[in-house]
């Protein structure tokens, strides 16, 4: 565990009762702050996403490993009386809990809000769920998919004569957790000032609804839902990707003074003078025309020479990359961003470190993923104070699943 003063949430105590990715990747951005993450996890199987692969790392799961660094691992279960009493034994000195099981859910172990302040009267309940807590949804599971699909994002993503088109990442899930953990420290500086805690509810639909932004705003406006565009700009060309001899890139000539450049750069200085382009919006009602034209110029020099040439120019550009590209890129390990932790059972495992960065000094270490139950006799030992004899009798009560005293005892 982290436990350097200088970090943000340094001192701050999460329970996290969270699986897969939305709920994981809230927790771990609170852990990449300086939050003592504590996942609770079944003893049977732990999180789902420890099954989610290939590709596996010394029998580890990297979509797993990709989002849970920065945590200690109990199991627990959460279905048994003792169990329950042992999550509600954590809960009372938490600052924040996190679940993002179906709504109800938590009740029904006798673990939802009501019974968490009863133990502390000022925690902190963040929920997250695929519709809400209210509303006729509510009761209906979240995925990643099902959410792209029902937030209006993937009707308006692809290309205008195909089929609607997921993003590459799990989007849902990931601006869900973001939102989460924003929301989570907003909730602690309320608590701050007034020293009340509260529920917060989080909705993937909500979330995902929320990132419509002008597109919204064109239906509230017109009554017309916009429809898929591909990869062009409503108001803006050239604003586009376009292939060089070698890859593709991007090109955004965004207004009037950078079209001037643009032409000179690709040769074309004669374009400046016809009618079609001679301002924004005549270039995005003629943006065919203009795209024949430009498209086998492009084709003409690499991508790197156009890369060159363009930002010479002043003009907008960059590389269409790939993954393996990105993180290998040294605008990312120059500045710290490509870390490597030790792995008990994966090796050396590198990622993608926390984004955000304090008076410029690049994120700080990371601590690995746990392993499943890893630090179940440590947390209870440490934020508890229980002795070897109490661990014992919880995990002969059946707190810590059949394979109890195996957990406690390999994490004491």
């Amino acid at each position: 565990m982290r436990s350097s003063d200088r970090e943000p949430l340094s001192g701050i105590r999460v329970l996290d009762l969270c699986r897969v990715v939305s709920g994981p990747f809230a927790t771990m951005q609170l852990g990449d702050l300086g939050a003592d993450i504590v996942k609770i996890e079944d003893p049977r199987q732990g999180d789902e996403s420890r099954r989610y692969g290939p590709p596996f790392v010394g029998g580890e799961s990297a979509y797993f490993l990709s989002v849970n660094r920065n945590k200690r691992s109990c199991a627990i279960d959460l279905k048994s009386p003792a169990g329950r009493d042992a999550v509600l034994d954590l809960a009372s000195v938490a600052d924040v809990v996190i679940e993002n099981f179906r709504p109800g859910t938590l009740d029904k172990w006798g673990l939802g809000f009501d019974a968490l302040r009863a133990r502390k009267a000022d925690i902190i309940l963040c929920s997250i769920s695929g519709f809400g807590r209210t509303g006729a949804d509510a009761a209906r599971p979240g995925y990643d998919l099902i959410l792209q699909g029902e937030s209006g994002v993937m009707d308006i993503t692809g290309d205008p004569d195909g089929p609607p088109t997921k993003v590459g990442t799990s989007i849902a899930d990931l601006v869900t957790g973001l939102y989460a953990s924003h929301s989570v420290l907003a909730a602690l500086m309320r608590k701050s000032r007034t020293g009340e805690g509260g529920r917060v509810d989080v909705s993937m639909l909500d979330a995902m609804a929320s990132l419509l932004t002008f597109n919204a705003g064109m239906y509230f406006a017109s009554g017309q839902s916009p429809k898929r565009r591909g990869n062009v700009h409503p108001t803006i060309s050239p604003y586009e990707p376009f292939e060089a001899s070698d890859g593709w890139i991007n090109v955004g000539v965004a207004n009037d003074k950078f079209w001037a450049a643009f032409c000179g750069v690709v040769g074309r200085p004669k374009l400046r003078e016809d009618i079609r382009f001679a301002t924004a919006p005549k270039r995005a009602a003629s943006r065919n025309e203009l795209v024949a034209i430009l498209s086998p110029i492009f084709a003409r020099r690499s991508r790197a020479d156009w890369l060159q040439a363009l930002g010479a120019a002043g003009i907008p550009c960059g590389a269409i990359k790939s993954v393996g590209e990105v993180c290998e890129t040294p605008q990312l390990t120059q500045r710290g961003m490509v870390q490597t932790i030790s792995h008990p059972a994966a090796g050396d495992v590198k990622f993608i470190a926390r984004p955000t960065r304090f008076g410029d000094e690049p994120p700080p270490p990371s601590t690995p993923p746990p392993m499943l139950g890893e630090h179940t006799g440590e947390v209870f030992t440490e934020w508890l104070g229980w002795s070897d004899d109490r661990l014992e009798r919880s995990a002969v009560d059946g707190a810590f699943g059949d394979f109890g005293r195996t957990f406690v005892r390999s994490s004491m």
